[in-house]
């Protein structure tokens, strides 16, 4: 793969596509592909619960009720590099005839609020849905590198790097496609 095609400049920003275990990214805000009870899970969630550790269950115990699908919450990062983790709920794949590519794009949109809203300048995302929720990345990748791209336009907007943290090289590749 050419390493252009995995860098774009948008806006005052630019979206960076690598293959990566997302916990271990030194950025600003971490994206959470969470559950609506923000229960922690498998996938993603479960490998940012265990690396940010207990105090990141205890915080979003105390301060929330769960998430509806297509929103989003914040915490500290815990023990990760990140300062926060956002917990996006994406939702569960059934037909594409219930508003999922919406709810998707709400959850990218929320989060990516979030982040600017407390001063973040660079987040890591997942491929929020698109594993045990069952989203085909290939209609996920382009609602989220467009809904990205519109962040980092925003006028004001603290956003200046998007990076997708794809768990797969074939991930990448559909990431990349997209871009």
């Amino acid at each position: 793969m050419e390493s252009d095609r995995l860098v774009r400049t948008v806006g005052g920003g630019r979206v960076l596509l690598v293959r990566a275990d997302i916990t271990t990214i030194a950025v600003d805000a971490v994206i959470n592909a969470a559950n609506a009870s923000l229960a922690g899970g498998g996938g993603v969630d479960g490998a940012i619960h265990r690396a940010a550790g207990p105090e990141l269950m205890r915080e979003l115990r105390e301060r929330y009720q769960g998430c509806p699908t297509g929103s989003a919450v914040i915490t500290g990062g815990g023990r990760l590099r990140a300062r926060y983790v956002i917990h996006a709920v994406g939702p569960r794949w059934r037909d594409g005839n219930h508003r999922e590519p919406e709810l998707l794009e709400a959850a990218y949109r929320s989060a990516f609020a979030l982040a600017a809203e407390h001063g973040c300048a660079t987040v890591a995302a997942p491929a929020i849905s698109t594993g045990i929720y069952g989203f085909p990345i290939e209609l996920a990748a382009p609602l989220a590198i467009g809904t990205a791209a519109a962040a980092l336009e925003a006028p004001d907007t603290s956003l200046r790097e998007i990076t997708f943290a794809l768990f797969s090289d074939s991930d990448l590749e559909v990431f990349a496609r997209a871009l």
